[in-house]
């Protein structure tokens, strides 16, 4: 259910000098009576794990985002299947990593508070708290949300990085998000790492004809072949060259001068709401930056959600009770 049909409370939180509606079911004291410590076991594991490794924070806001844009936030791109077929299993999904920061997470949760807290909510607290660690965006995650029991590979159909911006921005109303949130969110890719073999075609190939993408700086094309050899998957590609360890508003700064890594990144030039607010960050060193994108992932938690007595509270987040 897009979050636009939502039946929402008259209760708005502050964001940061910003108001988001909460939909019925979800709570910012949700777990006060039974688990009050909730928030502050997932803090302390999450800054345990991401403070020794800090691209567990991207790691993990992608797993966040793979799983909302899925049946929504319920946790099920957590869910493991022994004949390979949920949607971790899933092609974009295959490179997903950071579980073992949720599954301990949980099992911290469940020593203190037993099958009270979902791993919906778990994952997006961990999401929140990965970011905060690299002195990132906080954001008030209301909680409730509960656990799907249904994971299908077959189901997984996510914003493509080849991807036009008809394309993306269709993928987002669907969810009941918005262009704002579409570039807003895409903004996450200023602490994303690719690799080779997802910007190959488009830097040695792009239309079978031994060229790359004229939407891309020619300079920037150099230096990416000079990282990417024809035949090399693997070697990491940063998405915000210069700034990938430091959640800021630079991502804008490249996709401004056409050094967007994926299609999905250059496209938002394409469309005049998106090129304004690149254009706005840009002129403005990221003024609004942090406010939108905790407005924008305070929405995205909202997407198709599971309250009340819908789904569960998984024992263990990887496999259904």
């Amino acid at each position: 259910m897009a979050i636009k049909n939502l039946l929402v409370l008259t209760v708005f939180l502050s964001v940061l000098g910003v108001s988001v509606a909460i939909p019925k079911g979800l709570d910012l004291n949700y777990y006060k009576h039974r688990c009050p410590d909730a928030e502050a076991i997932v803090r302390r594991v999450t800054v345990q794990y991401v403070s020794r490794q800090t691209s567990l924070a991207a790691a993990l806001l992608r797993v966040y985002f793979h799983d909302c844009f899925v049946r929504g936030c319920d946790g099920s791109v957590l869910l493991k299947s022994p004949n390979k077929d949920a949607e971790r299993d899933a092609i974009p999904n295959l490179s997903l990593r950071g579980y073992e920061v949720v599954d301990a997470a949980k099992s911290a949760l469940e020593k203190k508070c037993p099958r009270v807290v979902s791993c919906a909510d778990v994952l997006a607290l961990v999401a929140r708290d990965a970011v905060l660690v690299i002195n990132g965006p906080w954001w008030p995650v209301p909680l409730g949300r509960r656990d799907g029991r249904i994971s299908r590979k077959s189901e997984v159909n996510l914003p493509s990085p080849f991807a036009g911006i008809a394309a993306l921005k269709k993928n987002f109303f669907d969810k009941g998000l918005n262009t704002k949130d579409l570039v807003v969110l895409s903004g996450a890719h200023t602490i994303g790492i690719s690799n080779c073999g997802l910007i190959n075609s488009r830097i040695y190939n792009f239309t079978g004809k031994g060229d790359f993408d004229p939407s891309m700086n020619p300079s920037y094309v150099r230096t990416l072949k000079k990282r990417c050899k024809p035949t090399d998957f693997r070697t990491s590609v940063e998405m915000d060259p210069g700034s990938v360890k430091k959640f800021d508003s630079h991502y804008f700064n490249i996709v401004s001068q056409k050094k967007g890594l994926f299609t999905s990144d250059s496209t938002l030039l394409d469309d005049p709401e998106t090129k304004r607010y690149i254009d706005t960050q840009v002129a403005t060193a990221g003024s609004s930056f942090n406010k939108d994108f905790s407005e924008s992932m305070v929405k995205l938690g909202f997407v198709e959600i599971l309250t009340g007595n819908k789904g569960e509270i998984r024992r263990k987040c990887a496999f259904v009770n």
